[in-house]
Formats: C-alpha cells, structure tokens, sequence
C-alpha cells in the first residue's frame, strides 16, 4: 500500500480489495493516458484520474501479446503550479521498475534535488534516439507530506527583504563561478560558511533554532526523493478529495527561492495553515519535466 495515499485524501484505503478498486476506477475512468513502445516492442501505459483539484492516482503497467494490461505498479501525484528549476535534470530509471528518478543542481538549494519522475512516458519517448533531450528543460516540482506542522513567520521588513534577495542573488554567482573552477569564488563561499556558522553559533546559545534559519531544505530518511522541509506558505486553498470527502490541504512553499507544490492531509497538519506562516514537515517529491514550456 503506498504510504502517501493519504496525502490526496485515501486515509482510509488500507486493504488490497480497496486499493484494487481504485485501481480499476483508474483505468477504466482516466483523464489523462499515455502510451508508447520500447526498443523490445513492449506497450507502456500510463493512466491517470483526478480525485480533486490538481491530485490523483496514477496506474503505470503494460499490455501482454493479448493487449491485457498488467498493473506493475500505482502511485499518487500532486500537480505542480509553475516551474521551479530551469537548471538540467539528469535522469535514471530505477532497478525495480520501469519508473524514474531526476537528479536537478540548483544552486538555491546548495544540494542535488531528486525527485520521482511523473511523466516517465513522456521521457520514455523523447530519450529513444535522442540523448540530449533533457537540454533546456526545466522542472516543476511537488510533493506529498504524511505530517507537518505550521509553525510562524519571521519578522522581516522590505529592507530586510530587499538584502536577502540581493545576498542569494550574489551567492548564486559565486557559486556558480565555483563550478567552473574560479577559485576566488571557492574562497569566497568558504569564507561566508566560515562565518555563517560562526554567527549561528553564538546565537544558538541565546535563540531557538527556529527564530534564526528562515527556511530549509534537506535530506529525510534513508529514500533519495524525500526531504524535510521548512518553507514559506505562498499560496493557500482546502480541497476536497471527490471519492473519500476527506479535505486536504494544497500549499505553494517558497524554499530557499524555488517554488514547491504540496499537498497533505487536513487531519495530518497540526496547526492553522495562512499564507506567510511557515510549513514544516517531510515531503516525497516529484517532478515533472516540461517539455512545452
């Protein structure tokens, strides 16, 4: 059963007989399917259904010598709102199925975003023949929470604002000098790390840690493509789930400057969720490369 079905409003589904319903709902009532054919003459398909605004399950299998589809495997999505990174993806197919991971550098971040892949037919048919397919295409990322919390807002004016924006701006040069080998550059960050941590340091002793890292973005648990997350609310609206009527939450996170679709669970949010509060909370994230924009 997979975990995050809960996320879009399937608390509930916990026994196969429930999930196999879904399943054939899926299929038989899509919105949304893809099909294409691999160099070993095998049909993939993907059929996806909307179970409320901007969420849905997707059934991902192929058809046999009979034209019978065989379900190898079911997921859950969120639909992202905008492009968040227009940096280069690199993509692997996993060892257990035909599903993919994206690996994207965005020096916002300062760590490798990896991320499930959404639209894996559609990479299935442009990387045939095409190894630089992936050239110039940016990602628009999502993800999924079973647990968060709303925590508040820093204080912050325009003139703070107005700093910050600038300071990531010029650490975003140098680090992107860095990766071309300027060494100044290197030095540079180093230097600013040296001092970031030492001004963390002594603040730690006085403040909540809280009160002094606005937003962050790292590693969560042992799976590549989940994170844990403190961002800030840029958007807000409840949705509700069309088969269960269970409410969920979407919210457009804005962390460390690159947008995040979300969606979780109304009863898995502690907290009131405003726009300008801030998210905190574990994140499965996916991606979904757009090829048209």
């Amino acid at each position: 059963m997979h975990k995050f079905l809960r996320s879009i409003g399937f608390s509930d589904v916990r026994t196969l007989e429930e999930l196999q319903k879904l399943i054939k709902k899926t299929v038989s009532e899509a919105t949304e399917t893809e099909v294409t054919v691999n160099t070993d003459e095998i049909l993939y398909a993907d059929y996806s259904l909307e179970f409320g605004e901007n969420m849905g399950i997707t059934v991902c299998g192929q058809f046999d010598a009979l034209d019978e589809f065989h379900v190898d495997y079911v997921y859950p999505y969120m639909v992202a709102s905008q492009v968040s990174s227009n940096e280069r993806s690199i993509v692997e197919r996993h060892a257990a199925n035909v599903s993919y991971a994206g690996v994207c550098d965005d020096n916002k971040i300062g760590i490798s975003i990896i991320y499930y892949l959404q639209n894996r037919i559609q990479y299935m048919k442009r990387s045939y023949g095409d190894p630089d397919c992936l050239k110039n295409v940016p990602v628009c990322l999502s993800g999924l929470s079973e647990s968060g919390m709303i925590m508040m807002p820093l204080k912050k004016d325009e003139i703070s604002k107005k700093k910050m924006s600038r300071g990531d701006k010029k650490r975003d040069k140098l680090i992107e000098a860095a990766r071309q080998g300027n060494e100044e550059a290197l030095e540079t960050l180093t230097l600013d790390d040296i001092d970031m941590y030492s001004t963390i340091s002594r603040k730690i002793k006085k403040s909540d840690v809280y009160t002094i890292v606005d937003t962050y973005f790292m590693p969560y648990g042992v799976e590549t493509d989940q994170y844990s997350v403190l961002a800030e609310i840029a958007s807000l609206k409840e949705v509700t789930n069309t088969v269960s009527g269970e409410a969920v939450y979407q919210m457009l996170l804005m962390c460390n400057g690159i947008p995040i679709d979300i969606c979780i669970n109304k009863k898995d949010l502690f907290g009131e969720p405003e726009v300008g509060r801030r998210f905190k909370g574990s994140v499965w994230l996916q991606g979904w490369l757009d090829w048209l924009s």
